[in-house]
């Protein structure tokens, strides 16, 4: 039985892997490829750590497949969902410093809550209008970034090729009515391991 699960696991992996090719880029970290600035050899590297992760978490709890997302850029991983527990989060933590490669992990994991309707809601429409202001603004690659939103607190995840753009991106995030903070994982091109010349 067990047997049975773990090649479930690992063929829902590989799919979900093609799958996230087409809808998140070459690595799955939401950056579009022809704007992203890693080399090809970082992108694969941070591709290879998100998935070792990934299969990590659900062979931890399989719940875990849907409560909990993860983002590598440059080896720094980031961490955000929700779980039920503080041991959980420091778990998952753990976890994160054990995958070969990473040189942070940031967890933003929440212990769960009791679910809102109304919460939800308004965190996806701020997500929407955060999204829609990125893409009209000319100054902002929007397809290097990633947003998720939690309790009316917004993350954003990514690249920006320069200074200008991330004050942008965090300006443009501090506009949208009712957003309580704005937590930010954007590095500068500069700042990578690995600069394209």
């Amino acid at each position: 039985m067990k047997f049975r699960n773990l090649i479930l696991i690992i063929i829902f992996i590989l799919i979900s892997g093609c799958v996230g090719y087409s809808s998140t880029g070459v690595l799955g970290t939401g950056v579009s490829v022809a704007m992203d600035p890693r080399t090809i050899g970082t992108q694969i590297d941070d591709s290879i750590m998100q998935k070792n992760l990934r299969a990590k978490l659900i062979l931890m709890d399989r719940s875990y497949l849907l409560k909990v997302k993860t983002k590598v850029l440059d080896g720094r991983i980031f961490i955000t969902g929700k779980v039920n527990t503080v041991e959980e989060k420091l778990k998952i933590t753990k976890l994160g410093w054990e995958i070969k490669g990473a040189r942070s992990v940031k967890n933003d994991l929440k212990i769960k809550e009791k679910f809102s309707f109304k919460q939800t809601a308004k965190d996806v429409l701020i997500t929407s209008q955060l999204r829609t202001a990125i893409i009209a603004n000319k100054k902002i690659k929007s397809a290097n970034y990633d947003i998720d939103t939690y309790k009316k607190i917004i993350y954003i995840y990514g690249i920006s090729l320069n200074e200008e753009e991330r004050a942008e991106i965090i300006n443009e995030a501090k506009k949208i009515l009712d957003v309580e903070d704005v937590v930010t994982s954007i590095f500068l091109v500069e700042d990578l391991r690995v600069i394209k010349n």
